[in-house]
């Protein structure tokens, strides 16, 4: 077959001549295209497969009943729908309060660390003093530092402070973070000079060009910076675990260790609190989608 087409395209070329030609080389090049998305296609899909499994059998396993997770094979779509394991969860331990103090704890530290993160992207990226590009670098030099390394210090200071124990004991010390501050002054070095040469020749001021001209063109930055700091306030396990001690007050993720440390530990119950933690990200990272790929496209972030 593939001889055959050579054959017939090698005739259209001698029988119309340069018109012959162009249309094996358009032949070519769909067929080339073609095969090219085909792959592509095949590719994406085995890693979307890869991704998506584990949260899928999160799901079978959480709406399964239990010990059917030890049989033998592999099942996957549970043998009888049932709700009995999230009953299980909300009768054993107080999911709604974990709930209610994740929501919190990841409020308060977004909204913190996104206005620092603005204000630090801004300053670095639009202001001159002296000093600029060292201190910059000396903070993205902080991202090589492991978080378990200054966590002794941290909790010296939370201490000192006497807020241990406390959500600000958690919340402070996230009110920053050297990769939002990179991204943000990325994204801000991305705004054309024209526009805030105009701005200020019309007498506005620094933080009125911030308010009033560079913050109404952030959204998907905002969005980014939203998006990476919720998830990873919402997942974070290591400090929330130091800084809080009272079980009224820890999250989902010190929540999920308790219950796996109970005299017999129920997996089928365990995943589906997993499933009431993991949930809210995915739907949030969904409905903002959209703006989470333009951020870093504006950012430069390839």
């Amino acid at each position: 077959m593939a001889q055959t087409t050579s054959v017939l395209e090698i005739a259209d070329a001698e029988l119309l001549g340069p018109r012959g030609a162009a249309r094996v080389q358009r032949r070519r090049r769909y067929s080339s295209e073609r095969k090219g998305i085909v792959w592509r296609t095949i590719l994406v899909a085995l890693v979307a497969l890869i991704v998506v499994f584990p949260l899928y059998w999160m799901l079978v396993v959480a709406f399964s009943p239990r010990g059917e997770v030890f049989e033998p094979g592999l099942r996957l779509w549970p043998s009888t729908l049932t709700l009995e394991n999230f009953a299980k969860v909300f009768d054993r331990v107080p999911v709604l309060d974990w709930f209610g103090n994740s929501v919190v704890i990841g409020a308060f530290v977004t909204a913190l660390t996104v206005i620092v993160n603005l204000l630090a992207g801004y300053a670095f990226a639009r202001l001159r003093f002296r000093g600029r590009n060292g201190i910059f670098l000396l903070g993205l030099a902080t991202m090589m530092i492991p978080v378990q390394a200054i966590m002794v210090a941290q909790f010296k200071l939370v201490s000192g402070l006497g807020i241990y124990g406390s959500y600000w004991g958690v919340i402070l010390p996230g009110a920053a973070a050297a990769f939002g501050i990179f991204l943000a002054r990325q994204f801000f070095l991305s705004i054309p000079d024209e526009v805030i040469e105009a701005a200020r020749i019309d007498g506005a001021g620094q933080l009125r060009i911030f308010l009033q001209v560079v913050l109404p063109l952030c959204k998907p930055l905002i969005a980014v910076l939203t998006l990476l700091t919720l998830l990873g306030s919402w997942n974070d396990f290591a400090w929330p675990l130091i800084a809080l001690k009272d079980n009224e007050l820890f999250t989902l993720p010190i929540g999920l260790l308790y219950l796996k440390n109970q005299t017999s530990p129920d997996y089928n119950a365990i995943m589906a609190l997993s499933l009431i933690a993991v949930l809210p990200m995915v739907l949030l990272f969904v409905f903002f989608q959209r703006y989470f790929v333009q951020g870093f496209a504006r950012s430069g972030i390839k």
